[in-house]
Parts: C-alpha cells; structure tokens; sequence
C-alpha cells in the first residue's frame, strides 16, 4: 500500500506540474522529487521484502495493509508539510516577506 500512494502521489504531482504554468514558482519540481524519491524506497523495499517472503508477499493480512496505509498517507502529508514549509522559507512571491515587513 505504501508503494501504491506514493507512487498515486507522484503521477498526480506529476501531471499537476506538467500542466501548470507556475510550476517554477509554487516549486512543484521539489515536491515531485520528493514523492518519486519516496516511491523508489518503497520499490527498493517490496523488493527485498518478496525476496525474504516469496509468494507470501502478495497475501497480507488486513491489518497489515491498514498499517502500511497509514504510513503511505503519512509520508504524503510530511512530504505536503515539508513542501510547504520550503514554500514559506523561499516565499517565491513574497507574500511573507511584505507581511512580515508590514509589522
């Protein structure tokens, strides 16, 4: 499950920055990178997992998916925190910056 929503988050970011003009300054490269780099450490590690279980690996149970459910929707929202965080330290437009000026 984990793989399946990173790599769900990915495309999605994917086709957004493909088809956004301002892509350049909502940074949308940063968070496909991101979502990509996750998807590849899920990949790596289903893999090395079916290497340890075998056939066993696409039979688990169902608590077994709720859990790495979780930890999928988890690492798509830290990796949305992270990105928006970013977004407020580079303030592309200076949104921040003229309101933090104003006070």
């Amino acid at each position: 499950m984990t793989l399946l929503i990173s790599v769900l988050a990915a495309v999605i970011c994917t086709i957004v920055w493909y088809v956004n003009p301002r892509r350049k300054e909502l940074k949308l490269s940063v968070l496909c990178f991101m979502f990509w780099g996750a998807s590849i450490m899920w990949l790596v590690d289903a893999i090395t997992e079916y290497i340890e279980l075998g056939a066993d690996y696409f039979a688990p149970e169902l608590q077994d998916m709720a859990n790495d459910a979780f930890l999928g929707l988890s690492v798509v929202a830290l990796a949305l925190v992270i990105w928006i965080v970013f977004l407020l330290i580079k303030d592309p437009e200076g949104i921040v910056r003229k309101e933090l000026l104003k006070k």
